[in-house]
């Protein structure tokens, strides 16, 4: 079974020359080549006909032209104006429910997603994006995916390829090297519910990192005294915890968090409520961790 009549060298080799273009590094092109990895995102992203899928660099439509079937529609942000005509070619089938959005993904706003959308006219089909399904430029692809979860709650479901050292930031868990502040806003927002790898081979041209699929599921933490899932302000008060925490990883979670403007009697009463050692750094704690440490923080404040 063929996903994407674009997933083969022959193919995209023939796009490309057909409109006179050729890879622009400079915008971290490497286009995906192998349909069987295109098969193995669509297992993760499980797109049906009542999503509005966001992808981000759709290049010459290799990703797209296999959601188009299967989602309601899709609306794609892609950087390089010289792919326009390239994308209303090979997006020609679906041309009613493909649109596309000309910009960089991290100025482009869920007010612009869901013109372009509503443009469409699609009865049955949200205009708010419901999962974010991409290849992403590899020197954007973690900004991108924390913003979409941050400013999109709409997007329930994030599938993206990404660098796979990335993806072992997205995935790390605490005491390991990869995890980090961005690790802990994102599990503020997702959890990683699925992963494979993809080597260089798959891409033309070959690019000089491995690279991996990853899938986050939308979760909201919750409150471990009540139950309650967080407000959006204290998860927001919770972020800026987390950058304190992590300023400074040589110090201890008390040292960090005080340079960095907390009363340190106020962390210190947060941290004894609950039952974490002042002497303790930032990286050897979970999310809940970081949750009940905020929670706890308000109250002594």
């Amino acid at each position: 079974m063929s996903f994407s009549p674009l997933a083969s060298p022959g193919a995209t080799r023939a796009v490309l020359e057909a409109h006179g273009l050729a890879t622009k590094h400079r915008l971290g092109q490497n286009f995906l080549v192998n349909d069987h990895v295109i098969g193995r995102i669509l297992d993760l992203a499980e797109p049906s006909p009542d999503d509005l899928v966001f992808e981000v660099g759709p290049g010459i439509g290799t990703l797209t032209c296999a959601l188009l079937p299967r989602a309601g529609a899709v609306v794609a942000v892609e950087a390089d104006r010289s792919l326009a005509p390239v994308l209303r070619a090979t997006c020609a089938a679906w041309r009613d429910s493909f649109a596309l959005v000309l910009g960089d993904a991290l100025r482009v706003g869920a007010d612009d997603l869901r013109r372009a959308a509503a443009s469409l006219g699609l009865a049955g089909v949200p205009t708010d994006p419901t999962m974010l399904v991409a290849n992403l430029p590899y020197q954007v692809a973690a900004t991108v995916i924390l913003d979409t979860l941050q400013q999109m709650p709409s997007v329930g479901r994030c599938v993206c390829m990404v660098q796979k050292e990335v993806a072992d930031r997205i995935s790390a868990v605490p005491g390991t090297k990869a995890y980090g502040a961005y690790t802990v806003k994102l599990g503020l927002y997702a959890e990683v519910t699925g992963r494979f790898e993809v080597g260089p081979a798959n891409f033309m041209p070959p690019p000089h990192v491995d690279s991996s699929v990853v899938r986050l599921d939308r979760m909201r933490p919750c409150d471990p005294a009540t139950g309650e899932p967080l407000t959006d302000a204290q998860r927001a008060f919770c972020a800026g915890v987390v950058d304190a925490a992590f300023a400074q990883r040589r110090k201890t979670i008390r040292n960090s968090m005080g340079a960095r403007g907390f009363d340190k009697d106020a962390v210190d009463a947060a941290l004894a409520a609950v039952g974490i050692p002042g002497t303790r750094r930032a990286e050897t704690l979970s999310v809940a961790d970081f949750v009940g440490l905020s929670l706890a923080l308000e109250e002594a404040s």
